[in-house]
Protein backbone atom coordinates (compact mmCIF):
# COMPACT_ATOMS: atom_id res chain seq x y z
CA UNK A 1 0.00 0.00 0.00
CA UNK A 2 1.30 3.47 -0.89
CA UNK A 3 1.69 5.55 2.31
CA UNK A 4 -0.19 8.81 2.42
CA UNK A 5 1.75 12.05 2.59
CA UNK A 6 0.25 12.99 5.94
CA UNK A 7 0.33 9.61 7.67
CA UNK A 8 3.86 10.12 8.98
CA UNK A 9 3.22 13.63 10.33
CA UNK A 10 1.87 14.45 13.79
CA UNK A 11 -1.83 15.31 13.69
CA UNK A 12 -1.14 18.89 14.80
CA UNK A 13 1.08 19.50 11.77
CA UNK A 14 -1.35 17.87 9.38
CA UNK A 15 -4.14 20.05 10.73
CA UNK A 16 -2.09 23.24 10.32
CA UNK A 17 -1.09 22.19 6.82
CA UNK A 18 -4.75 21.91 5.89
CA UNK A 19 -4.88 25.67 5.55
CA UNK A 20 -2.73 28.10 3.60
CA UNK A 21 0.80 28.44 4.97
CA UNK A 22 2.34 31.80 5.87
CA UNK A 23 5.80 32.51 4.45
CA UNK A 24 7.78 35.25 6.18
CA UNK A 25 10.63 36.21 3.84
CA UNK A 26 9.00 39.66 3.67
CA UNK A 27 9.45 40.01 7.43
CA UNK A 28 13.17 40.15 6.63
CA UNK A 29 12.64 43.24 4.44
CA UNK A 30 12.62 41.29 1.19
CA UNK A 31 13.00 43.90 -1.54
CA UNK A 32 12.00 46.81 0.70
CA UNK A 33 11.67 47.79 4.34
CA UNK A 34 8.62 46.66 6.30
CA UNK A 35 7.84 48.11 9.70
CA UNK A 36 7.45 45.77 12.66
CA UNK A 37 3.84 46.66 13.41
CA UNK A 38 2.84 45.63 9.89
CA UNK A 39 4.36 42.21 10.56
CA UNK A 40 2.50 41.88 13.85
CA UNK A 41 -0.77 42.88 12.19
CA UNK A 42 -0.22 40.32 9.44
CA UNK A 43 0.27 37.50 11.96
CA UNK A 44 -2.82 38.62 13.87
CA UNK A 45 -4.79 38.56 10.61
CA UNK A 46 -3.44 35.10 9.84
CA UNK A 47 -4.69 33.90 13.21
CA UNK A 48 -8.12 35.41 12.56
CA UNK A 49 -8.29 33.60 9.21
CA UNK A 50 -7.32 30.24 10.68
CA UNK A 51 -3.75 30.07 9.40
CA UNK A 52 -1.51 28.14 11.78
CA UNK A 53 1.64 27.27 9.82
CA UNK A 54 4.47 29.84 9.68
CA UNK A 55 7.75 29.38 7.81
CA UNK A 56 10.95 31.37 8.26
CA UNK A 57 14.73 31.07 7.82
CA UNK A 58 18.00 32.65 9.00
CA UNK A 59 18.59 33.71 5.38
CA UNK A 60 15.57 36.02 5.40
CA UNK A 61 16.96 39.41 6.33
CA UNK A 62 19.97 37.91 8.14
CA UNK A 63 17.82 36.70 11.01
CA UNK A 64 15.34 39.60 11.05
CA UNK A 65 12.46 37.44 9.84
CA UNK A 66 12.97 34.94 12.65
CA UNK A 67 13.15 37.70 15.24
CA UNK A 68 10.02 39.42 13.99
CA UNK A 69 8.03 36.22 13.65
CA UNK A 70 8.94 35.17 17.17
CA UNK A 71 7.86 38.51 18.59
CA UNK A 72 4.63 38.51 16.54
CA UNK A 73 3.71 35.05 17.87
CA UNK A 74 4.22 36.07 21.50
CA UNK A 75 1.04 35.41 23.43
CA UNK A 76 -0.47 32.90 21.03
CA UNK A 77 -0.80 29.34 22.45
CA UNK A 78 2.33 27.46 21.35
CA UNK A 79 0.54 24.15 20.94
CA UNK A 80 -1.85 25.68 18.42
CA UNK A 81 0.61 26.74 15.71
CA UNK A 82 3.42 25.14 13.69
CA UNK A 83 6.75 26.83 12.94
CA UNK A 84 9.44 25.78 10.53
CA UNK A 85 12.87 27.23 9.97
CA UNK A 86 15.87 26.24 7.89
CA UNK A 87 19.46 25.10 8.29
CA UNK A 88 22.44 25.27 5.97
CA UNK A 89 23.38 28.92 6.44
CA UNK A 90 25.00 30.07 9.67
CA UNK A 91 24.99 33.81 10.40
CA UNK A 92 28.40 35.14 11.32
CA UNK A 93 29.98 38.63 11.67
CA UNK A 94 30.73 40.15 8.29
CA UNK A 95 34.36 41.27 8.02
CA UNK A 96 33.67 43.13 4.76
CA UNK A 97 30.33 44.91 5.15
CA UNK A 98 29.05 47.24 2.45
CA UNK A 99 26.17 48.67 4.48
CA UNK A 100 23.34 46.74 2.87
CA UNK A 101 22.27 43.17 2.07
CA UNK A 102 20.32 44.18 -1.04
CA UNK A 103 22.58 42.14 -3.28
CA UNK A 104 20.92 39.15 -1.55
CA UNK A 105 17.51 40.80 -1.85
CA UNK A 106 17.06 42.15 1.69
CA UNK A 107 16.93 45.80 2.78
CA UNK A 108 18.92 45.29 5.98
CA UNK A 109 22.42 46.06 7.18
CA UNK A 110 24.99 43.44 6.19
CA UNK A 111 26.78 43.43 9.55
CA UNK A 112 26.29 39.65 9.38
CA UNK A 113 27.08 37.26 6.56
CA UNK A 114 25.93 33.76 5.64
CA UNK A 115 28.27 30.78 5.94
CA UNK A 116 27.02 27.60 4.28
CA UNK A 117 27.33 24.59 6.56
CA UNK A 118 25.55 21.28 6.08
CA UNK A 119 27.52 19.37 8.69
CA UNK A 120 25.94 17.74 11.75
CA UNK A 121 27.46 20.40 13.96
CA UNK A 122 26.25 23.12 11.62
CA UNK A 123 22.68 21.82 11.84
CA UNK A 124 22.71 21.86 15.64
CA UNK A 125 24.32 25.31 15.82
CA UNK A 126 21.90 26.74 13.29
CA UNK A 127 18.87 25.34 15.09
CA UNK A 128 20.05 26.60 18.48
CA UNK A 129 20.67 30.08 17.09
CA UNK A 130 17.31 30.12 15.32
CA UNK A 131 15.54 29.23 18.56
CA UNK A 132 17.29 32.12 20.27
CA UNK A 133 16.22 34.56 17.57
CA UNK A 134 12.66 33.22 17.57
CA UNK A 135 12.45 33.20 21.35
CA UNK A 136 10.95 29.70 21.23
CA UNK A 137 11.93 26.47 22.96
CA UNK A 138 11.28 24.41 19.85
CA UNK A 139 10.39 24.47 16.17
CA UNK A 140 8.28 21.77 14.58
CA UNK A 141 9.95 21.36 11.19
CA UNK A 142 13.51 21.95 10.00
CA UNK A 143 14.33 22.31 6.31
CA UNK A 144 17.69 21.82 4.61
CA UNK A 145 17.85 25.13 2.74
CA UNK A 146 19.04 25.21 -0.88
CA UNK A 147 21.71 22.48 -0.72
CA UNK A 148 22.40 23.09 -4.42
CA UNK A 149 23.19 26.80 -4.29
CA UNK A 150 25.73 28.16 -5.14
CA UNK A 151 27.54 24.81 -5.04
CA UNK A 152 26.43 21.21 -4.60
CA UNK A 153 26.40 20.23 -0.92
CA UNK A 154 24.54 16.93 -1.31
CA UNK A 155 27.40 14.72 -0.12
CA UNK A 156 28.13 16.95 2.88
CA UNK A 157 24.45 16.97 3.83
CA UNK A 158 24.00 13.21 3.45
CA UNK A 159 27.02 12.56 5.68
CA UNK A 160 26.34 15.26 8.24
CA UNK A 161 23.03 17.11 8.20
CA UNK A 162 20.75 14.18 7.41
CA UNK A 163 21.90 11.88 10.25
CA UNK A 164 21.69 14.85 12.65
CA UNK A 165 18.13 15.63 11.55
CA UNK A 166 17.15 11.97 11.81
CA UNK A 167 18.47 11.95 15.37
CA UNK A 168 16.71 15.19 16.30
CA UNK A 169 13.47 13.73 14.96
CA UNK A 170 13.99 10.43 16.76
CA UNK A 171 14.69 12.28 20.02
CA UNK A 172 11.52 14.35 19.64
CA UNK A 173 13.43 17.65 19.45
CA UNK A 174 11.72 18.30 16.11
CA UNK A 175 8.62 16.66 14.67
CA UNK A 176 9.74 16.46 11.05
CA UNK A 177 12.46 17.49 8.63
CA UNK A 178 12.64 18.10 4.93
CA UNK A 179 14.54 19.61 2.02
CA UNK A 180 13.65 22.96 0.49
CA UNK A 181 14.92 24.01 -2.93
CA UNK A 182 13.96 25.36 -6.32
CA UNK A 183 15.91 22.49 -7.92
CA UNK A 184 13.62 19.43 -8.14
CA UNK A 185 16.50 17.20 -9.23
CA UNK A 186 18.40 17.98 -6.03
CA UNK A 187 15.32 17.37 -3.89
CA UNK A 188 14.72 14.02 -5.58
CA UNK A 189 18.27 12.93 -4.75
CA UNK A 190 17.43 13.36 -1.07
CA UNK A 191 14.08 11.56 -1.42
CA UNK A 192 15.88 8.64 -3.08
CA UNK A 193 18.82 8.51 -0.66
CA UNK A 194 17.37 9.46 2.74
CA UNK A 195 14.15 9.58 4.75
CA UNK A 196 12.71 13.11 4.78
CA UNK A 197 9.16 13.61 5.99
CA UNK A 198 8.60 16.54 3.66
CA UNK A 199 10.00 18.49 0.74
CA UNK A 200 9.49 22.16 -0.06
CA UNK A 201 9.35 22.75 -3.82
CA UNK A 202 9.95 26.41 -4.68
CA UNK A 203 8.46 27.63 -7.94
CA UNK A 204 8.71 24.29 -9.72
CA UNK A 205 5.32 22.74 -9.23
CA UNK A 206 3.15 25.62 -10.34
CA UNK A 207 0.51 26.42 -12.92
CA UNK A 208 3.28 27.92 -15.07
CA UNK A 209 5.66 24.98 -14.94
CA UNK A 210 5.45 21.45 -13.63
CA UNK A 211 8.67 19.64 -12.76
CA UNK A 212 9.54 16.74 -15.07
CA UNK A 213 12.21 14.82 -13.14
CA UNK A 214 9.80 12.49 -11.34
CA UNK A 215 9.97 14.21 -7.96
CA UNK A 216 6.23 14.42 -7.39
CA UNK A 217 5.60 10.77 -8.25
CA UNK A 218 8.55 9.70 -6.07
CA UNK A 219 7.12 11.67 -3.14
CA UNK A 220 3.72 10.10 -3.64
CA UNK A 221 5.21 6.60 -3.72
CA UNK A 222 7.33 7.20 -0.61
CA UNK A 223 4.67 9.05 1.39
CA UNK A 224 6.76 12.23 1.47
CA UNK A 225 4.60 15.33 1.80
CA UNK A 226 5.16 18.23 -0.60
CA UNK A 227 4.86 21.84 0.52
CA UNK A 228 4.52 24.01 -2.59
CA UNK A 229 5.92 27.54 -2.39
CA UNK A 230 6.60 30.22 -4.98
CA UNK A 231 3.31 29.32 -6.65
CA UNK A 232 3.02 32.79 -8.21
CA UNK A 233 6.44 32.37 -9.90
CA UNK A 234 7.97 35.61 -8.58
CA UNK A 235 4.66 37.44 -9.00
CA UNK A 236 4.15 36.53 -12.65
CA UNK A 237 0.87 34.76 -11.80
CA UNK A 238 -0.17 37.17 -9.06
CA UNK A 239 -2.19 39.41 -11.40
CA UNK A 240 -5.06 38.58 -13.74
CA UNK A 241 -3.03 39.95 -16.65
CA UNK A 242 0.74 39.38 -16.38
CA UNK A 243 2.51 42.61 -17.33
CA UNK A 244 5.18 42.76 -20.01
CA UNK A 245 7.75 43.91 -17.44
CA UNK A 246 6.98 41.10 -14.98
CA UNK A 247 9.80 39.43 -13.08
CA UNK A 248 10.65 35.74 -13.02
CA UNK A 249 13.49 34.06 -11.12
CA UNK A 250 14.70 37.40 -9.70
CA UNK A 251 15.11 38.94 -13.15
CA UNK A 252 12.91 40.36 -15.92
CA UNK A 253 10.77 37.54 -17.31
CA UNK A 254 11.77 36.26 -20.78
CA UNK A 255 9.15 37.00 -23.47
CA UNK A 256 8.26 33.32 -23.92
CA UNK A 257 7.55 32.97 -20.19
CA UNK A 258 5.32 36.07 -20.20
CA UNK A 259 3.53 34.69 -23.27
CA UNK A 260 2.80 31.39 -21.50
CA UNK A 261 1.52 33.22 -18.41
CA UNK A 262 -0.74 35.36 -20.59
CA UNK A 263 -2.08 32.26 -22.32
CA UNK A 264 -2.98 30.84 -18.91
CA UNK A 265 -4.63 34.14 -17.98
CA UNK A 266 -6.68 34.09 -21.19
CA UNK A 267 -8.09 30.63 -20.48
CA UNK A 268 -8.81 31.66 -16.88
CA UNK A 269 -10.82 34.66 -18.04
CA UNK A 270 -12.88 32.46 -20.36
CA UNK A 271 -13.86 30.35 -17.36
CA UNK A 272 -14.45 33.28 -15.00
CA UNK A 273 -11.44 32.32 -12.90
CA UNK A 274 -8.79 34.72 -11.66
CA UNK A 275 -5.24 33.73 -12.53
CA UNK A 276 -3.98 34.12 -8.91
CA UNK A 277 -6.78 31.85 -7.67
CA UNK A 278 -5.88 29.21 -10.23
CA UNK A 279 -2.21 29.50 -9.27
CA UNK A 280 -2.95 28.94 -5.57
CA UNK A 281 -5.37 26.11 -6.27
CA UNK A 282 -3.31 24.13 -8.78
CA UNK A 283 -0.69 22.48 -6.51
CA UNK A 284 -3.25 21.16 -4.04
CA UNK A 285 -4.76 18.98 -6.76
CA UNK A 286 -1.73 16.66 -6.55
CA UNK A 287 -2.13 13.93 -3.88
CA UNK A 288 1.43 14.40 -2.61
CA UNK A 289 0.92 18.12 -1.84
CA UNK A 290 0.05 18.67 1.82
CA UNK A 291 0.31 22.45 1.91
CA UNK A 292 0.67 25.56 -0.20
CA UNK A 293 2.57 28.39 1.48
CA UNK A 294 2.56 31.97 0.20
CA UNK A 295 4.69 34.90 1.29
CA UNK A 296 2.74 37.66 3.02
CA UNK A 297 3.76 40.98 4.47
CA UNK A 298 0.52 42.67 5.52
CA UNK A 299 -3.00 42.15 6.80
CA UNK A 300 -4.26 42.85 3.26
CA UNK A 301 -2.04 40.14 1.77
CA UNK A 302 -3.37 37.64 4.28
CA UNK A 303 -7.01 38.44 3.53
CA UNK A 304 -6.46 38.31 -0.23
CA UNK A 305 -4.55 35.04 -0.25
CA UNK A 306 -6.95 33.41 2.16
CA UNK A 307 -9.88 34.37 -0.05
CA UNK A 308 -8.11 33.09 -3.16
CA UNK A 309 -7.32 29.77 -1.52
CA UNK A 310 -10.86 29.03 -0.38
CA UNK A 311 -12.66 29.22 -3.71
CA UNK A 312 -13.06 26.30 -6.08
CA UNK A 313 -11.92 26.30 -9.69
CA UNK A 314 -14.17 24.39 -12.12
CA UNK A 315 -12.88 21.13 -13.55
CA UNK A 316 -13.61 22.45 -17.03
CA UNK A 317 -10.82 24.99 -16.62
CA UNK A 318 -8.19 22.31 -16.02
CA UNK A 319 -9.52 20.22 -18.91
CA UNK A 320 -9.33 23.23 -21.20
CA UNK A 321 -5.72 23.88 -20.20
CA UNK A 322 -4.85 20.30 -21.11
CA UNK A 323 -6.65 20.56 -24.42
CA UNK A 324 -4.62 23.65 -25.28
CA UNK A 325 -1.31 22.12 -24.27
CA UNK A 326 -0.87 24.35 -21.21
CA UNK A 327 -1.08 21.48 -18.73
CA UNK A 328 0.61 18.14 -19.19
CA UNK A 329 -1.66 15.13 -19.51
CA UNK A 330 -0.11 13.32 -16.53
CA UNK A 331 -0.24 16.32 -14.18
Amino acid sequence: MTPTATSRLPERIGSAFGQLGFGTAQFGNLGCEVDEQTCHDAVAAAWEHGLRYFDTAPHYGLGLSEQRLGRALTGWPRERYVVSTKVGRLLRPNTRPTGTDLDQGYAVSDSLTRERDFSAGGVRKSLAESLERLGLDRVDIVWLHDPEEPDDRFDEAIRGAVPALDQLRDEGVISAWGVGSKDPSMIKRFVDASDPDLVMVAGRYTLLEQETVGLMSACRERGVGVVAVGVFNSGLLAQDEPPADAWYEYAPAPPHVVARARALASVAREHGVSLPRAALTFPRRHPAVVNVTAGMRSREHVARNRALSTNDVPDEFWADLRARGLLEEDV
